[in-house]
């Protein structure tokens, strides 16, 4: 049975088929605006599941070869599964049929994000960093080619890549509730002390802003006991 994708992967899969050549980990970063290691971390993934093809580049100059990755023949498309028509059936159908649909899919995308987040032990503190951290590792998973930023004292998530982009161009309102939901569901579940504040969508044709703010009444200094 072929290995099931994240949409990250997939895309980094198909970057490779497009190619037609043998890519470096920078050039597929470039590609998809990820962070190079973020590049190479789904990149290993595909060879670990038997999709891609890792290699020293073979070269007569000086200088320490690069890593080159190629798609293997048979590749194309494996463990790719298409939520796009779902999503849009799903988004169309809250949209037409419930009162007050954008609140519902915030209420969803919390649920989900609470799920999602990787709780700490009991008595470890989560700081802003760690929570940055796991948010953008879950948005990333998602395939929304993330990246953390801090303008002026303000954090926020650069979002490069908007895998529902077509649900997203009809009903807007309800797919970035749920993205918005995901996002303040997980920081409310790490008790993190920040909170997603709003999401602002497409500022540009490729770029959606999640901006972060802090948690009011949130302790900053002494960790606090968290109940299992």
């Amino acid at each position: 049975m072929a290995p099931v994708l994240g949409e990250s992967r997939s895309r980094a899969l198909a970057v490779l088929h497009d190619a037609g050549r043998p890519l470096t980990v920078n050039d597929v970063a470039r590609l998809l605006s990820l962070h190079p290691n973020t590049a190479r971390f789904h990149l290993d993934g595909l060879v670990d599941a038997g999709l891609v093809e890792r290699e020293a580049e073979d070269r007569d100059r000086p200088g320490r070869p690069r890593t080159l990755y190629t798609a293997l023949p048979g590749s194309a498309g494996a463990g790719q599964r298409n939520y796009r028509l779902l999503a849009e059936i799903l988004t169309s159908y809250l949209a037409a049929q419930v009162p007050g649909a954008a609140k519902s899919a915030l209420q969803a995308g919390a649920a989900w994000g609470r799920y999602l987040a990787e709780r700490p032990p009991p008595y470890r503190r989560t700081d802003a960093a760690e929570a940055t951290r796991q948010l953008v590792s879950m948005l990333d998973e998602i395939g929304f080619a993330p990246e953390p930023a801090i303008v002026g004292r303000k954090r926020q998530i650069l979002l490069h890549y908007c895998p529902f982009r077509e649900a997203a161009a009809e009903h807007r309102d309800v797919v970035c509730s749920i993205h918005l939901g995901l996002m303040q569901g997980l920081l409310a579940e790490l008790d993190a002390p920040l909170v997603a504040e709003r999401l602002d969508a497409f500022v540009e044709p490729s770029l959606c802003v999640a901006h972060l703010a802090v948690r009011a009444g949130k302790p900053t200094t002494a960790a606090k006991p968290r109940r299992s």
